[in-house]
């Protein structure tokens, strides 16, 4: 004869939980070409800010200042946005938009790197590692606008009017169907 232990000990003790995956890619925020893409922005923002940092001499340093805030930032919060995008970290953060967050910030960016490197290159020593500062900067800028055009050519523009209409056109759960025309009252 089973006991209520065995009986009830399948339905109601917890399992154990299932392996997590670490990287969720391709995901709803993050395909392989997109990773790829992400990747390529880090590396070369950093190898940017890199080369940046290793020239010694500036005779005027506003635009080596510009350019290196620019490459850092970029690198690290590209960086940061990678592995909350490619992880399920980006599920604990408080955010519901991320194809938005996702193109602002890179739009954003892509013009930034294009203001830093146009003003790096009118203005530096001309040495070589300032040369190929700049163009590691243009490089980056070049991947960075690729990214934004993908982001507007899977979702189309993030704050357009014609976006959210898919979510209105979203099949309603039935209590709102019989609520919205009126027969919500049972006798």
């Amino acid at each position: 004869m089973a006991t209520a232990d065995t009986v009830y000990n399948t339905t109601t003790t917890a399992q154990e939980p299932k392996s997590r995956k670490w990287i969720i890619v391709p995901s709803e925020n993050l395909d392989k070409v997109r990773l790829f893409i992400k990747v390529l922005e880090v590396l070369l923002s950093f190898v940017a800010f890199v080369m940046e940092e290793i020239v010694s001499n500036c005779s005027q340093c506003g635009p080596l200042y510009f350019f290196e805030f620019v490459s850092c930032t970029a690198f690290l919060f590209t960086l940061l946005l990678l592995i909350l995008l490619a992880t399920p970290l980006h599920q604990r953060v408080g955010i519901n938009s991320w194809p938005a967050l996702d193109f602002f910030y890179t739009a954003i960016m892509a013009i930034l790197f294009l203001l830093a490197s146009i003003v790096f290159a009118a203005d530096n020593g001309q040495t070589d590692l300032e040369r190929g500062a700049v163009a590691f900067g243009f490089m980056a800028t070049v991947v960075f606008f690729i990214d934004s055009a993908l982001i507007i050519k899977k979702r189309g523009f993030p704050c357009r009017k014609g976006n959210n209409e898919q979510a209105e056109r979203a099949p309603r759960p039935e209590s709102e169907k019989l609520n919205a025309n009126g027969t919500d009252s049972v006798n």
